[in-house]
Parts: C-alpha cells; sequence; structure tokens
C-alpha cells in the first residue's frame, strides 16, 4: 500500500542532520506495517497529479495556522474533500488534524488557554497514552460525521475519526523526547512562555511516548480502510 505524504511545514534546519524532515519522521513511525511511500512538499505548492496517486495520505504537522492565507490552505483543503469523495482514506497530525476538521466543515481557532507542550497524556477510548504536544491552535467545533477519539483537559477533540474516510490526531506520535527537546529550545524560546517550556522539559525522558499504540492505528486505519476498497460491488 503506497501512502502519499503531504508536506506542510519542515524540521527546524539544526535538527533535521539527527532527526529528518517530518516526512523521514513518519516513515519511522509507520515502518514494519508494509507501506511504501511518495511526497509532496505541498507548502511550496508541489500537489499530487491526483488523489487517486496513492493509495491513502498523510497530511504533517507546521509551524503555520490552518486559518491564515497561505497559497497552499484552499487547495489543499479541496484535496481533502476530493479524497474524501472519492474514498481514498486521509490521516492527518497536528496541522493535518486541525485541516482536515477546517476543510470538512469544522472550526480550529488559537486556543485562549494557550500552548501544550511536551509530553502529555491523552484518554483514547480509556487508554491513557503519553505523547509529545506542540500546539496552541485547536479544533474547537466538529466537522460534521467526525466522531471523537482522543481527548485531554486541556484539548478536548485531541483525536478524530471520519468512518472509514479519515484518522486525525493532535499530538505527535512521530515526535521522541530528544526531537522535542530541540523543539523546546530552537523554536520555544521567546514563543512559549518560558514556564511552560522549563515543565515540558522537566516531563522530558521519564518514560518514552506512547507512538507505537498510535502508529498501530493508523497503519490499521489505512489497511482496513484499502481492503474495504478492494471488496467488490454488490
Amino acid at each position: 500500500m503506497k501512502i502519499g505524504i503531504l508536506q506542510t511545514g519542515e524540521a527546524h534546519e539544526s535538527l533535521r542532520d539527527r532527526h529528518g524532515d517530518y516526512p523521514d519522521m513518519f516513515e519511522t513511525l509507520l515502518a514494519g506495517h508494509g507501506f511504501t511511500f511518495a511526497r509532496w512538499r505541498v507548502m511550496d505548492m508541489a500537489f499530487p497529479d491526483s488523489v487517486r496517486d496513492c493509495d491513502g495520505w498523510l497530511i504533517t504537522g507546521s509551524k503555520f495556522g490552518v486559518y491564515e492565507g497561505h497559497p497552499f490552505i484552499a487547495p489543499l483543503e479541496r484535496f481533502i474533500r476530493d479524497a474524501f469523495a472519492a474514498g481514498v482514506p486521509v490521516a492527518g497530525v497536528c496541522f493535518g488534524h486541525q485541516i482536515m476538521a477546517q476543510a470538512l466543515g469544522g472550526k480550529v481557532e488559537k486556543f485562549s488557554g494557550g500552548w501544550s507542550t511536551g509530553p502529555t497524556e491523552y484518554d483514547f477510548g480509556g487508554q491513557t497514552l503519553r505523547l509529545n504536544a506542540w500546539h496552541q491552535d485547536q479544533v474547537t467545533a466538529l466537522p460534521p460525521g467526525a466522531e471523537p477519539i482522543a481527548t485531554s483537559p486541556f484539548c478536548r477533540y485531541a483525536g478524530l475519526a471520519y468512518g472509514v474516510n479519515g484518522l486525525s490526531v493532535q499530538p505527535h506520535p512521530e515526535f521522541d523526547d530528544a526531537f522535542t527537546a530541540g523543539l523546546i529550545e530552537k523554536r520555544g524560546r521567546g514563543v512559549v512562555p518560558d514556564a511552560l517550556l522549563a515543565e515540558a522539559a522537566a516531563r522530558l525522558g521519564q518514560r518514552p511516548p506512547d507512538s507505537g499504540p498510535v502508529a498501530d492505528r493508523i497503519a490499521r486505519f489505512f489497511l482496513a480502510a484499502n481492503q474495504a476498497a478492494a471488496q467488490p460491488v454488490k
């Protein structure tokens, strides 16, 4: 199964040599599930020719806001809607989570409660998972047909499912603690309040993030959607 990674942002240049860029992290996260991958830098207006160029799509995180007027935002929203209409599955993380919701009729805002950074606990339907967060924006109103699958006290809609068509999460299963420590130093200083950064840094290294269960869930979503698409129409 071929997964197309739609890159909407990039890792800080000082972190790429050690950690790779966002598509590298997602390929590592989903390794072992039999996927092949292709990449498009949609933030540079490099889009696939068709939603059927891959068997599924994954939208990365980004420093941009989905409500900002960047040239790639509207075409990406159309691509998401077209993929849903064609029955091609779409997954999203952080910015990807938010733009899927916005494209499909939900609302995303800069949260008045501030930032969520570093290791954070989320309730995935009764299973508590610790994942790295890095966001201020969040989904504040659900699009039609979306079902919450994860929440936290800070982020009500931390994960959404759209039947067989879509799956998205606000936290970053692709970020390990070392990369998050780099984010704190390279992108957090002067943007996120120092007290929040200190609290996030203190939680790093206590135990590894629970990335595996989320990676497995994303993989099962893609595989199930692909299997459903392969079933003959009766």
